[in-house]
C-alpha cells in the first residue's frame, strides 16, 4: 500500500466510528449548519486578492511535523490581513495533525471562503464539512472513482458547498470534468512518491476547461512562481508547506504576499 492507500482506509474506519459517535441529525443542529457558505470561486477571481488559498497544515506525511506550536486563530486572521483569497484547514488527525475544531476557530474569526482539507469518501464528511462552517470540500480523484466524485459533488452541492477537485495526471482530470466541480487543482505533488514538481500545472492547463477556477497546488516557494502560473492562466495558487515550516506563519504568509505585489506593480 501507498502512503494514499493507508489514508483512505484510515479514512473508512474513521468514518464508521465518527457515524456512530455523531449522527447526522446531531450535526445537522450545528450553528454553521443553516449558514450561506461563501463562494470560494468569486474570492479566488477577485481582483484585490492575491488568489492564494493560504492553508494551515501542522504535519505531513512526507515531511513530518513541520509546525506544533502555530495557532489557528493568529495565523488565519494574519492570512487573510496579508491578502490571501480564502483559506485551507486540515482536519486529518492522523496523518497531518488537524481536527475539526481547527476550522471551527477560523471559522469563527474569519468571514472568507475555508476549504476543508480533508480525505472525503463518504457523504456523512460531506455534512460534517457543513456543520463545522467550511464552504468548499476537497475530492482527489486518486483516492476516488470517476462516479463517486460525481455523486460527492452533486451532494455537496445540494447542501450548498462548492466543490475543489484535486487532479495529479491527465487520466484524473479527463475523467472527472463535471459541470459539479468548481474549482479545479492540480497537485504538483505526487500522492506516491510525494516528489514536486510546478512542470505538472503546466502540462495539465491546456486540458482544463475556462469553466473550472483553475489553482495549482505544492512547491509554490517563489512569488516569481505565482506571476508565472497566473501568466500562463492559473487562477489560484495553494500555499502551506512553505508558510508553515516558519516560527510565525502569517508573517512569512505577510513577506511573500508583499513580494508578489511588489512583483505584480513592475508589470
Amino acid at each position: 500500500m501507498n502512503v494514499l492507500d493507508k489514508i483512505i482506509a484510515h479514512k473508512h474506519v474513521e468514518v464508521a466510528e465518527r457515524k456512530a459517535l455523531y449522527p447526522t441529525k446531531l450535526l445537522e443542529k450545528s450553528t454553521f449548519f443553516e449558514g450561506k457558505p461563501v463562494s470560494m470561486k468569486k474570492y479566488i477571481l477577485r481582483p484585490d486578492k492575491t488568489g492564494i488559498i493560504a492553508e494551515f497544515k501542522r504535519k505531513s506525511p512526507s515531511k513530518g511535523l513541520i509546525n506544533a506550536t502555530a495557532q489557528v486563530e493568529r495565523t488565519s486572521i494574519g492570512y487573510m490581513q496579508a491578502g490571501a483569497s480564502a483559506l485551507s484547514i486540515l482536519t486529518d488527525t492522523e496523518f497531518f495533525g488537524g481536527k475539526n475544531e481547527d476550522l471551527i476557530t477560523a471559522r469563527q474569526y474569519n468571514f472568507c471562503p475555508i476549504l476543508r482539507k480533508d480525505f472525503v469518501v463518504d457523504e456523512y464528511q460531506i455534512i460534517e464539512a457543513k456543520s463545522i462552517g467550511a464552504d468548499c470540500i476537497l475530492l482527489i480523484a486518486a483516492a476516488l472513482e470517476p462516479a463517486k466524485v460525481k455523486s460527492l459533488a452533486d451532494f455537496a452541492h445540494s447542501l450548498g458547498l462548492e466543490v475543489f477537485l484535486e487532479v495529479h495526471d491527465d487520466a484524473e482530470l479527463l475523467n472527472n470534468l463535471h459541470p459539479q466541480i468548481d474549482l479545479l487543482g492540480v497537485n504538483n505533488r505526487s500522492l506516491k512518491t510525494f516528489e514536486v514538481s510546478v512542470q505538472t500545472s503546466y502540462d495539465l492547463l491546456d486540458q482544463i476547461p475556462d469553466q473550472y477556477v483553475k489553482i495549482s497546488e505544492s512547491g509554490i516557494s517563489d512569488p516569481q512562481t505565482i506571476v508565472d502560473l497566473r501568466t500562463a492562466g492559473f487562477q489560484g495558487f495553494l500555499i502551506g508547506e512553505n508558510f508553515m515550516k516558519s516560527s510565525r506563519p502569517h508573517d512569512a504568509a505577510k513577506d511573500f504576499m508583499q513580494k508578489l505585489k511588489s512583483l505584480d506593480t513592475k508589470k
